[in-house]
Order: C-alpha cells, then sequence, then structure tokens
C-alpha cells in the first residue's frame, strides 16, 4: 500500500504534537532519576548521563507518608468513580427513556455547571459538611468530587441511552421481564464502554484534586497524593528530584489506565454521537 505525500506530511506533523505533548512527561520522568547536581545543570541535560533512584527510595522505602498518600487516593478515587456511577445512571437513563417536565431546564444547569470552577464548590460544601461532622472523612472527599463529575457522568451517558433503540425493551417485558429487570438484562450489558468511560474519567477528576484536599481534610492520615506532593514545595526552595519521583507516581496509574481501556473510552465518547 502507497502513502501520497500529504498522507506523509501529516503522520509527520502528528508525530510532532504527539512528542511535544509527550515531552514533559519524559522530563518528569528522567528528572526524577538524575542525581540533584544534573537537574539545575547548564545547559539543561536532555539524557541524564547518571541514573539513580534516590529520590524513590528516599521517598517511597523511607517514607512511608507517601505510601498512605497513595492509598488514601485509591480510596476516594474509586469512592468517586462507583458513587458517580451509582447516581447517574438511573438519571441519564430516566432523561433519555421519560418525558420528564423540565428536562431541558435541567440538562442546561447541568451544563452550566461544567463551567463553575471547583474552587466555587469548596466553601459551601466545607460549611455543609462541618455541620453534618463529615469534615475530615473519605466521605466528605468522595462527595466533593462526585459534585464535579456527576453533571459530565450524565451528559456523557445520556445520548448512549438514547441511541438504544426502545424495542429491545420492548421485547424483553413481552418475554416476562418488567421496566426493572428489562434494564438490568438487556441495556445494562450493552453500556460497558460508556461505563468505563465515566468511570474512569471520575476516577481521573479524583485523582486529580486538590481543592477538595486542601479545603475539606485537614487530618493527614486521610489526605490523597495531590497534598503529598505539595510537602516538597518549600518557602526557600523546591526538592525537584522528590516532586517528579511522586509526581511519576502520581501519572503511573492514570497513564496505564488510559492505555488498557483506550479502546473503550474512544468507544464510550463517541456511543450515540449520531442522536
Amino acid at each position: 500500500m502507497k502513502y501520497t505525500t500529504r498522507e506523509y506530511g501529516m503522520f509527520f506533523i502528528a508525530l510532532v504534537i504527539t512528542l511535544v505533548f509527550l515531552f514533559p512527561i519524559y522530563w518528569m520522568i528522567t528528572t526524577s532519576l538524575k542525581p540533584i547536581q544534573d537537574v539545575f545543570a547548564t545547559p539543561p541535560m536532555i539524557f541524564p548521563e547518571t541514573i539513580q533512584f534516590d529520590a524513590y527510595i528516599k521517598n517511597i522505602i523511607e517514607d512511608r507518608s507517601i505510601l498512605l498518600y497513595l492509598k488514601n487516593s485509591f480510596i476516594i478515587a474509586i469512592g468517586t468513580a462507583a458513587l458517580t456511577l451509582l447516581l447517574a445512571l438511573p438519571a441519564a437513563y430516566a432523561m433519555a427513556r421519560f418525558k420528564l417536565k423540565g428536562s431541558g431546564i435541567f440538562l442546561l444547569i447541568l451544563l452550566v455547571t461544567q463551567m463553575v470552577p471547583g474552587v466555587m464548590t469548596a466553601m459551601p460544601l466545607f460549611i455543609l459538611f462541618s455541620k453534618f461532622n463529615l469534615l475530615n472523612s473519605y466521605a466528605a472527599l468522595i462527595i466533593g468530587n462526585t459534585t464535579l463529575a456527576l453533571p459530565f457522568a450524565i451528559l456523557i451517558m445520556r445520548p448512549f441511552f438514547l441511541s438504544i433503540p426502545r424495542g429491545l425493551e420492548d421485547a424483553a417485558v413481552i418475554d416476562g421481564c418488567n421496566r426493572f429487570t428489562a434494564f438490568v438484562r438487556v441495556v445494562l450489558p450493552l453500556t460497558k464502554p460508556t461505563l468505563l468511560t465515566v468511570g474512569t474519567f471520575s476516577f481521573l477528576f479524583a485523582w486529580g484534586d486538590l481543592i477538595f484536599a486542601l479545603t475539606l481534610a485537614m487530618d493527614e492520615k486521610i489526605r490523597p497524593l495531590t497534598m503529598g506532593l505539595t510537602k516538597f514545595i518549600g518557602q526557600y526552595g523546591t526538592q525537584w528530584d522528590g516532586l517528579m519521583a511522586v509526581s511519576t507516581i502520581a501519572a503511573a496509574p492514570i497513564i496505564i489506565m488510559f492505555i488498557l481501556l483506550q479502546k473503550y473510552i474512544v468507544s464510550g465518547i463517541t456511543a450515540g454521537s449520531e442522536k
């Protein structure tokens, strides 16, 4: 198969753009492996001459607090993804299948909430959770992150439900199912790509959260990994090797998740696009 000059040119442009976007990740990883004197070398060392793992040993093996932050991040992110799916699934299905009064206004509200910065909701949630004694708990961070992920989840899932023919559910009802069992046995198995997409992005929102971690959690025992990164930034300087090492650890689960699930994520985002 022969390629045209135009196709080669498009491939080259795409390759350059990809390398530009991947370079910060490469620089983060190489900085975490350099001796501290090489980090400040002039001119900057694109390819490290010496590779060492002192920053990883110091912050993972010797200082166990990073592992605690990492555990907290997994608990909060998985909890956020689960709660978001639990709430978004019936909401999106109801908006797609039933003629609800005011559904258009509700969709508009969901779109508007996507433009509201998370810092705008941090203080109201702090006041609310303080009244219910939820501060310094996993529940506070999970609920807080869910408030940001839920509108996105509903907006992504609703078009997919619209794309599923009603005839599938009607046939299941004729065969003896009620509406709920028809949803569980017929519709739900078809939503796997969308569920994985929504779950992955909800996990990502919570994994990278810093606003709620600063506002709703003052106890070190429940703070996520994003708070662990701030310990390397002090008044008199930044520990770049340690910061880049922990940043690499923080980025690794997200990179691995997208590599393994990219097929489902792409199909989940494009599902129902004809609607």
